[in-house]
C-alpha cells in the first residue's frame, strides 16, 4: 500500500519497509483497489455502474484479474463483481495480506450491510500520492477560505458543514439559520445519490448525523430497527440508542460531499471537545492554514507545539500518514475520540507503526486528557500517560468528559 517513503523505503519498485514493516505486491494492490472503490463510489447509481467506468477503477480491476492468476485465484469478471467481491474479500486474505500493523485483518474495502466505501477503504485511498478524500477535503475548504475573505466568516462556515452534514429544506426555515453562510457553502451540497436512499426513504443516523441504511434495504418503520436487521451508518460504529432519522421526501434533502462528511463532520465533535479543554485551561491556539483539524498551541519556550484531531478507524494508516506526510512540528499532540483508544490494541499499533524518531515527538490521546498532556514532562516513549516535554498551561480544577 502506497504510502510515500518511509525511512527505509525502496523506491526501485521492490518491496519496501517502514515503521509498519515490509509492504508487498499485494499490500500495494489493496491501496490501489481502496482508490478505486473510492472513484466508484462517486458514481450516481452504484447498482448499474453506467459507464464510462472511472479509468482507475478498470485499471484496478485489471490489476485485480492479473494478480488473481497469478496465486491460482478465480478473478471477478466486471466491475459490478468487483464491488460484491470487495465485500468479502478482508485486508489478511491471501490475495492482499496487509501487514496487521498498517490494517486490522478483518477489514474489507466495502462494507458487507451499507455497500458504500469503509473508512478503511477511504483511509487506505488516501495514502495515494494525491491524498484522497482529505485532500479533497482540504482544497474544498482552501477555496472556501479564500471565498470568504475572513476568518471569521470561515470559522462560521467550517462550523456550518461540520454541524450539518445533511441540509433538508424546511431547515432553511429554523431558528439560526443563516441565509449569508448557506449563500457561501452550498455549492459543497448536492442531491441525495441512488446509493444513500432505502425503500423510497432516507435513514440519518441520530448519533453522527450521517447517511444510514439497513440490511433488509428497506426503510424501517419509524426508523426502528427490527429483529435480524443489521444497521449500517457511515460513522460506522455509532452508539445508537435513539431510532433512525427518517427523510421520508429525500428530493428534498441535500447531502455534503463524502469527502467533508468523513474527514470534517465526523471528527469535528472530537474536535470541539479538544478546544473546549484548551479553552478551559487559558491555552491559547491557533488554525494550522491547510489542514483540516490542526492547531498550533501558543506558549512559552523555543519548541513549536500541535494539536491535531483525527478520527481514524485505522491506527497503522494514521501513523503512516502522519509520517509520510508534511513535516511535523517539534510536538505533536494527536486527539482522537476515547472510543477509539478503548478499542484494544489501537494504542500499541499507532505507535508501533511510528519510525523510532517520530515516537518521542507524538502522543496519541484524548480531548479528556489533552491538557494533561501538555502540562506532563518528558517521559519515556513507551509510558501509558503523558510522554512530551510540558508546555507550560495553568492550572485549574475543572475536568471535562471526552468525546
Amino acid at each position: 500500500m502506497r504510502a510515500g517513503p518511509r525511512p527505509g523505503a525502496r523506491t526501485d519498485g521492490g518491496e519496501r519497509s517502514g515503521g509498519t514493516g515490509s509492504i508487498g505486491a499485494g499490500a500495494e494492490l489493496f491501496g490501489d483497489l481502496a482508490r478505486a472503490v473510492a472513484a466508484l463510489a462517486e458514481v450516481g447509481s452504484l447498482r448499474s455502474f453506467a459507464l464510462p467506468y472511472p479509468v482507475q477503477a478498470q485499471r484496478a480491476l485489471d490489476r485485480v484479474v492479473m494478480r488473481c492468476l497469478g496465486i491460482g485465484e478465480s478473478p471477478p469478471r466486471s466491475l459490478p463483481e468487483l464491488w460484491e467481491w470487495c465485500r468479502r474479500k478482508t485486508a489478511a486474505d491471501p490475495l492482499f495480506d496487509v501487514p496487521a500493523s498498517l490494517v486490522t485483518p478483518d477489514a474489507t474495502l466495502v462494507h458487507p450491510v451499507g455497500l458504500m466505501p469503509t473508512r478503511t477503504c477511504l483511509e487506505a485511498a488516501s495514502q495515494g500520492p494525491s491524498g484522497g478524500a482529505p485532500a479533497e477535503a482540504r482544497a474544498l475548504l482552501a477555496e472556501l477560505e479564500r471565498r470568504c475573505g475572513s476568518v471569521e466568516r470561515f470559522r462560521r462556515c467550517r462550523r456550518f458543514l461540520a454541524r450539518r452534514p445533511v441540509v433538508r429544506q424546511e431547515d432553511r426555515r429554523t431558528r439560526g439559520w443563516s441565509t449569508s453562510v448557506w449563500s457561501e457553502v452550498k455549492d459543497l451540497y448536492q442531491p441525495l445519490p441512488e446509493s444513500l436512499i432505502t425503500g423510497g426513504v432516507f435513514l440519518r443516523c441520530p448519533s453522527c448525523g450521517l447517511p444510514a441504511s439497513t440490511s433488509f434495504r428497506e426503510a424501517p418503520p419509524s426508523g426502528r430497527s427490527r429483529a435480524g436487521e443489521e444497521v449500517w451508518c457511515e460513522g460506522e460504529d455509532c452508539p445508537r440508542d435513539d431510532e433512525l432519522e427518517l427523510i421520508r421526501d429525500p428530493a428534498r434533502a441535500l447531502v455534503l460531499r463524502r469527502s467533508l462528511r468523513v474527514f470534517l463532520a465526523l471528527p469535528y465533535r472530537t474536535e470541539e471537545a479538544a478546544l473546549a479543554e484548551l479553552d478551559r485551561a487559558g491555552v491559547g491556539y491557533e488554525p494550522v492554514p491547510g489542514a483540516l483539524s490542526a492547531y498550533r498551541v501558543r506558549h512559552a519556550g523555543a519548541a513549536t507545539c500541535e494539536v491535531r484531531v483525527y478520527d481514524r478507524t485505522q491506527p497503522g494508516l494514521l501513523a503512516a500518514r502522519l509520517s509520510d506526510g508534511p513535516p511535523l512540528a517539534e510536538r505533536t499532540v494527536v486527539v482522537v475520540p476515547r472510543r477509539l483508544t478503548e478499542r484494544e490494541g489501537y494504542r500499541d499499533r499507532f505507535l508501533a507503526a511510528l519510525p523510532p524518531l517520530l515516537r518521542e515527538r507524538l502522543v496519541l490521546t484524548t480531548p479528556a486528557e489533552l491538557v494533561d498532556h501538555l502540562r506532563a514532562p518528558r517521559a519515556t516513549a513507551d509510558a501509558p500517560g503523558p510522554r512530551h516535554g510540558g508546555v507550560p498551561v495553568p492550572t485549574t480544577g475543572e475536568e471535562n468528559d471526552d468525546t
